[in-house]
C-alpha cells in the first residue's frame, strides 16, 4: 500500500511494543523479546484472573503457572531436546506446552486424532525424548509400538519447588514443531523458531489493538478509556491446540492478553450457545460449518449472543449468504478473516471490521511485516492483479521441515521466500484473493479450472449452504470438474447453469451431487477433498 495507515503508524510508533524496524533484511518487531518464555512469564502478572474454564473446572493464571512450575522438574530434558505433546484439548495440554518452553525444550505438537501407528510415527519421527499424553493417547501410542518415556496428564504433579533461572534462548532457536495437515501429501513437521511464533502472535495482538483504535476514533474517545473500562475478554476454544490457529489465536495470544479461554471439548452448537451465554464469550473463531450451526441455533432457539464482539474465520472468503446471516444475528460483532498457514506461524494477511466487510471476497490484507509476491510457472514475478502462486517472506516464516531437507528445498528458497502452494492475486490496496490450491487445479479438456472460483459462484446461490469442487478422472477430458453441495430446494441443473453463466460453460461442474449432512472436514476445519473423491463413486452410483 502506498499510503501509511495512520492507526498503524500510531500503534507501531517508535518505543511502542509493536515498533517495527528492519533486521537482517526483514521487517520485525524490534522490541520483541528473543525467547517465547519471556512473554509467557510476563503473563503471570494476570494473577487471580480466570484463565482456563474446562467444564466445571476453573483455573486462574496463577493456578496454571503453579502447575507449570511443578511439571518442569519432572521433564528432565535439556535445552533443544524435543518433547511431544499428544492429548486432546484440555488444561494439561496448555500446562505441558508452557513447561516445555520453560525448560528450553522444543514442543512437538502431535495430531491427537491419529491412529496408533500414526501417533507413534509422529513421535518417533521427531526424535522425541519424552511424550506428555492423556491416558487415551498414551494407550494408543503403546498400541502403535512406541516404547519411549511417557508422562500421563492425570499424573502431572500439582506442587513443586521454586524454579531456578535459565538461560535465554536465541530468536533463531527452534521453539515448536507443528505438523502440516497432510491433505496434499505426506505429513511434515514445520519447525518454528522463537522469533517465528513471537512474530505471529504479536501480529495478531497488533491487529486487535488497531481495531480498538478504530473503535475509539468512531466513538470520539481515547483508546486508553476503552482499555481501562473493558471487562475481561473470553475466547471459545474449539480449534485443536496442535494446530497453529488453536496454539496462537486461542491459547498464547489470550495468555499474553489476560483473556479467559473456555474449552469446548467437541463441537456441538447447542452446547456452544449455552457456553457463550454463561461465560460471556467475546471472541469466537470458527470454520463455516460451525458458523452455520450457530446461525441455525440462534434462529431456532433464540440464543443470546450479545456478548460476542469478535467473530472470525479464515482460509477463504465466507459465502455471502453466511456472512449476511452472521451479521444479522450478531450485529454488534466485528467480523474478520485471515489467510495463513502453519509454515508462516499463523496469518500473513488479515482484514477486520469495515476493512473486511467492504471487500468480503478477499482473504485479508497483506500484513505489514510480510513481503508477498505473485509468481508464474517459471518463478517470474507477475504484474499486480494477475493470478499466480503466492510467495511470502518474513520473520514469521518457518526454519524448514524437521529432518526433511528435500521437502524444505521444494518450498523454501535460500533467501527465505516460501512457496505457499496457493494460487491468488493482490490488488492495489493490498487485499489478497485466493483463487485455488496450486496442486488442486483441475485441467479439463486442456483448460485450467480453479475450484475455488467455481465454489465462490456456487456459494453465492442462496439455496447453497456449503460446497466443494474437485476433479475426477475422465477418459475424454482427462479430468472432469464435479461438485458436492449441501443445499435446499435447488436442482443440479440450476447450479450448473448458474456457474456456466457467471463464469464460462467449460468451468461449470459436469455433475453436482448433494449431501444431507455437512461436508467432511479434516482436523483443521478444511473440507476434506481426498475423502470426497473417495466417496464420489458410491454417491454417483458408479460401479467399482
Amino acid at each position: 500500500m502506498s499510503d501509511i495507515d495512520p492507526i498503524f503508524a500510531a500503534v507501531s510508533a517508535s518505543g511502542s511494543p509493536f515498533e517495527i524496524g528492519e533486521r537482517d533484511g526483514l521487517r520485525q518487531f524490534v522490541n520483541a523479546p528473543p525467547d517465547l518464555n519471556m512473554l509467557i512469564e510476563a503473563a503471570r502478572d494476570h494473577g487471580d484472573k480466570t484463565f482456563i474454564v474446562e467444564g466445571d473446572r476453573r483455573l486462574s493464571f496463577e493456578d496454571v503457572f503453579l502447575l507449570r512450575d511443578a511439571l518442569v522438574p519432572e521433564l528432565q530434558i535439556k535445552r533443544g531436546e524435543h518433547v511431544a505433546i499428544c492429548m486432546r484439548n484440555r488444561a494439561e495440554w496448555m500446562v505441558a506446552f508452557l513447561a516445555v518452553q520453560r525448560t528450553g525444550g522444543v514442543a512437538a505438537l502431535v495430531n491427537s486424532r491419529g491412529s496408533p501407528e500414526e501417533l507413534a510415527a509422529s513421535v518417533n519421527g521427531v526424535s522425541a525424548k519424552l511424550v506428555l499424553a492423556d491416558a487415551e493417547r498414551a494407550a494408543l501410542l503403546r498400541d502403535g509400538g512406541y516404547v519411549g518415556r511417557i508422562i500421563e496428564a492425570d499424573g502431572f504433579p500439582t506442587e513443586g519447588a521454586a524454579l531456578s533461572e535459565q538461560p535465554i534462548a536465541s530468536p533463531e532457536d527452534p521453539c515448536a514443531i507443528l505438523f502440516t495437515s497432510g491433505t496434499t501429501g505426506r505429513v511434515k513437521g514445520a519447525v518454528l523458531s522463537h522469533k517465528n511464533l513471537i512474530t505471529g502472535i504479536l501480529s495478531m495482538q497488533m491487529s486487535g489493538l488497531m481495531v480498538l483504535h478504530n473503535m475509539a476514533n468512531q466513538m470520539g474517545i481515547p483508546v486508553e478509556n476503552i482499555l481501562a473500562n473493558m471487562p475481561q475478554q473470553a475466547v471459545l476454544q474449539v480449534y485443536p491446540l496442535f494446530h497453529i490457529s488453536g496454539l496462537g489465536a486461542a491459547f498464547l495470544s489470550p495468555l499474553f492478553a489476560g483473556t479467559k479461554v473456555v474449552i469446548l471439548r467437541r463441537w456441538d452448537a447447542a452446547d456452544a450457545m449455552k457456553v457463550i451465554q454463561e461465560e460471556d464469550i467475546t471472541q469466537f473463531t470458527a470454520v463455516p460449518t460451525m458458523l452455520w450451526d450457530m446461525v441455525s441455533a440462534a434462529r431456532d432457539e433464540g440464543a443470546d449472543l450479545s456478548s460476542l464482539r469478535n467473530i472470525g474465520t479464515g482460509g477463504q472468503a465466507l459465502p455471502v449468504n453466511l456472512l449476511d446471516a452472521v451479521r444479522e444475528i450478531c450485529p454488534q460483532a466485528v467480523m474478520g478473516t485471515g489467510y495463513g498457514m502453519t509454515e508462516c506461524s499463523g496469518s500473513v494477511a488479515m482484514a477486520v471490521g469495515e476493512d473486511f466487510v467492504r471487500n468480503r471476497s478477499s482473504a485479508g490484507r497483506v500484513l505489514n511485516l510480510v513481503d508477498m509476491k505473485i509468481v508464474g510457472p517459471d518463478g517470474e514475478e507477475l504484474p499486480q492483479g494477475e493470478a499466480g502462486e503466492i510467495v511470502v517472506r518474513g520473520a514469521m516464516v518457518m526454519k524448514g521441515y524437521w529432518n526433511n531437507s528435500a521437502a524444505t528445498s521444494e518450498v523454501l528458497s535460500e533467501d527465505g521466500w516460501l512457496n505457499t502452494g496457493d494460487v491468488g492475486y493482490v490488488d492495489d490496496e493490498g487485499y489478497v484473493f485466493i483463487v485455488d490450491r496450486k496442486k488442486d487445479m483441475v485441467i479439463s479438456g486442456g483448460e485450467n479450472i480453479y475450484c475455488a472460483e467455481v465454489e465462490r459462484v456456487m456459494n453465492e446461490i442462496p439455496e447453497v449452504t456449503e460446497c466443494a469442487a474437485f476433479g475426477i478422472a475422465d477418459e475424454r477430458l482427462g479430468e472432469l470438474l464435479v461438485s458436492v453441495a449441501v443445499a435446499n430446494e435447488v436442482s443440479e441443473q440450476k447450479i450448473i447453469d448458474i456457474v456456466g453463466e457467471k463464469l464460462a460453460k467449460y468451468k461449470a461442474p459436469g455433475r453436482v451431487l448433494f449431501l444431507n449432512e455437512p461436508l467432511p472436514r479434516n482436523v483443521v476445519g478444511k473440507v476434506d477433498k481426498v475423502k470426497l473423491r473417495a466417496m464420489w463413486p458410491e454417491m454417483a452410483g458408479e460401479k467399482a
